[in-house]
């Protein structure tokens, strides 16, 4: 934007025009100014419109504010003027980071750029659908680039893509803090109003903040808006529940209770019970990973290469529900190695016996259809609604109403938690138990730190065992 400060401005001229046939006169007020000696003007329909828009110019000349060249309006207008809307922004920042970021994190960006935009609707909402068309159409075409690009919106939503073209504020009006923190407070909180957790706001919060920055990077906004801002996110609390941890008893009898429901997911459910593999981490798991005991009754090793993560075919290149991806926080050729200890593997045993391997010699894969049990053809990782479907059916057949009103093992991940905890009560380090695991010492820590049971007992023990000592040697 090119600025100048030498400004004229004149008076309003008047303009009168005689009636056509069968109308009136009319009357129109033009306003007329000069920005380094080009000359601009506006004309009105009425006087006090004409007075009106003249002394804004008159009181930006007179603070000293510098005026555009280009479009003779004072700096403030003029960039309010060319300021592109939110949506405009949000949609070139998802465009943006499409292709270098995984399909699971561009579901990600697309349903915190849905909540921010929903928090930044124009005040006006004359016209508007509801607000569930909106974000159906926000998260399933608007940001989803290949549909977006592809060709129109699907008729249900077309109404509502045309509506948000034009229904969100300019980028303008985030300089005002409340703006900003309206978003922020939004994307606290889940769609039942209920607080999401702080792992979950942070995430959000970073990617908002990225699409603010991305605004700056490409001149749309002279400074971040949320440096403006003093907004507490919620603390994060990342430790585990020791309450909703099983007890090796309880373990074995939800593996049971699986096996007599569900038995071609025994083995699945046990090697994130026993070797704390994720489900992503499980679901990619091949044959020749698996490396046998060298003598019965020993131990094996799992040589986990990857992840398979179901993100929907929105959201992946190929069109695959499915993303398969390297070991979470590491590269592509990282390799992690996870004991197998001598139960695991006969459970592997009888997994691969019973239930073949899946053409590209994954181990768990789809083996369910109408009427029952099938030989694996496709070789589609079992889905998440299968992998929950058969939990849930396993905790009730398997825990006490007790347990089951605590929230004992509320998810298939609990059983990742309950194997690094037994790892970590049973004395092994906890570097090595991070290198099974795939954390690092530090998140190892602060995620179970609660459920080391049996620490307090030790440690009084320890100072009861240093006092006798000390009293055993006193002299006297």
């Amino acid at each position: 934007m090119n600025l100048s400060y030498d400004v004229r401005i004149y008076k309003i001229e008047v303009r009168t025009y005689k009636a056509a046939r069968g109308g009136k006169a009319r009357t129109s007020y033009r306003v007329r100014w000069a920005v380094a000696g080009e000359k601009f003007g506006d004309t009105f329909a009425t006087l006090a419109l004409a007075e009106s828009f003249r002394s804004k110019l008159v009181t930006n000349q007179r603070e000293g504010v510098a005026f555009d060249t280009a479009t003779g309006l004072p700096e403030p207008m003029a960039r309010e003027q060319r300021s592109i809307t939110w949506l405009q922004l949000a949609v070139a920042y998802a465009e943006m980071k499409w292709p270098r970021v995984s399909a699971h994190h561009r579901r990600g960006i697309a349903e915190t750029l849905t909540g921010a935009t929903m928090a930044l609707l124009v005040d006006s909402r004359r016209g508007a659908p509801a607000d569930g068309v909106l974000r159906q159409a926000l998260n399933s075409y608007v940001f989803v680039k290949p549909r977006r690009t592809g060709g129109p919106p699907p008729a249900e939503l077309a109404d509502a893509v045309a509506w948000l073209d034009k229904g969100t504020v300019k980028l303008s009006e985030l300089t005002e803090a409340a703006r900003v923190r309206k978003v922020l407070d939004s994307l606290a909180l889940k769609l039942d109003g209920t607080a999401a957790a702080a792992s979950t706001v942070a995430r959000k919060r970073a990617v908002f903040s990225g699409a603010l920055l991305y605004g700056v990077e490409e001149g749309h906004l002279d400074t971040h808006p949320m440096e403006r801002v003093k907004w507490i996110a919620p603390e994060k609390d990342e430790a585990v529940d020791r309450r909703v941890v099983v007890n090796p008893h309880q373990g074995g009898r939800l593996l049971d209770a699986v096996r007599k429901r569900t038995p071609e997911l025994t083995a699945f459910f046990g090697s994130m019970y026993l070797a704390a593999l994720r489900p992503e981490e499980a679901l990619h798991l091949h044959k020749h990973e698996y490396e046998r005991p060298r003598e019965p009754g020993g131990w094996g090793w799992l040589h986990l290469g990857g992840a398979v993560v179901e993100v929907g075919t929105a959201w992946t290149d190929d069109g695959s529900a499915n993303e398969y991806r390297s070991l979470k926080h590491r590269s592509r050729k990282t390799v992690r190695s996870v004991p197998a200890e001598p139960d695991l593997c006969k459970l592997f045993d009888w997994h691969i016996e019973t239930y073949p391997p899946g053409p590209d010699g994954r181990l768990f894969v789809t083996r369910r259809g109408p009427g029952g049990m099938y030989l694996p053809a496709t070789g589609r990782p079992v889905t998440a609604n299968a992998r929950l479907n058969a939990w849930h059916g396993a905790r009730q057949a398997a825990l006490t109403p007790d347990e089951l009103a605590a929230g004992l093992a509320p998810v298939p991940y609990s059983l990742r938690h309950a194997c690094v905890s037994s790892w970590l009560n049973a004395g092994v380090s906890p570097t090595l138990v991070a290198e099974w695991a795939g954390h690092s010492v530090r998140v190892l820590l602060n995620i179970y730190a609660k459920c080391l049971y049996g620490e307090e007992e030790a440690a009084f023990r320890r100072i009861l065992a240093f006092r006798k000592e000390h009293e055993a040697n006193k002299p006297g």
